[in-house]
């Protein structure tokens, strides 16, 4: 009978695998992630936790002389920066090379100090960092600053245009009332020449034709 009873559990039962609970597995990279900052702090390097103490030693091994830039959404104006590691450093990448991470270029380089804009933590950050990069990419960096600025004029030369338009729509009103005011002048002028005409004619046919009196 015992042995009855462990048939039928197994078959019914045992079909049921276990199930595991699988608790989340953080690591390493999962903590550089969430501990790497930018530009660190003294309140970071005084953290004893040993997660601070792994990012710090990452951050300890990049060089932060110059950048590397994504510049793959430059026309909205974003762009992403971070140090050289040292594979880079060797290469020449950033230095040598354009610093941009999606070019390879060695001619005409120059390097820029950047105002670097960023949010980091919660908070909002700042730094001037140097760059090194071609002259195609060189114009990424300031695309749209380059583009606000020709929207802007171009809608100051329009704000002009209808200005001069409309003072000259004023000038060309004042004018006609102008010539309007010449005619009817003009008129006036005609009206009173005629009226002493035909004075200067009543005269002149009473000279001609004495009244009765002056017999």
């Amino acid at each position: 009978f015992h042995l009855l009873l462990l048939y039928f559990a197994v078959r019914f039962y045992g079909k049921d695998k276990p199930t595991e609970v699988k608790l989340p597995v953080k690591t390493d990279h999962d903590t550089l992630r969430e501990g790497y900052r930018f530009i660190r702090s003294e309140e970071d390097d005084l953290n004893p936790s040993w997660e601070q103490r792994l990012v710090k030693r990452y951050y300890d091994k990049l060089f932060k002389e110059y950048c590397i830039a994504d510049m793959s959404r430059y026309k909205t104006g974003q762009m992403g920066l971070r140090w050289r590691t040292e594979k880079e450093v060797m290469s020449g990448k950033g230095q040598f090379m354009c610093g941009s991470k999606q070019c390879h270029e060695i001619e005409g380089l120059a390097s820029y100090e950047v105002n670097f804009s960023y949010h980091e933590a919660g908070e909002h950050k700042q730094a001037l960092v140097k760059l090194v990069t071609c002259e195609r990419c060189a114009e990424k960096l300031y695309y749209k600053r380059r583009k606000e600025g020709e929207r802007s004029e171009s809608k100051e030369k329009k704000k002009q245009k209808r200005k001069r338009n409309r003072s000259s729509s004023e000038d060309d009103t004042d004018e006609e009332e102008r010539k309007k005011g010449k005619k009817s002048k003009s008129k006036l002028e005609v009206s009173e020449r005629e009226g002493k005409d035909d004075e200067n004619f009543d005269e002149f046919m009473e000279g001609m034709f004495p009244g009765k009196g002056d017999n």
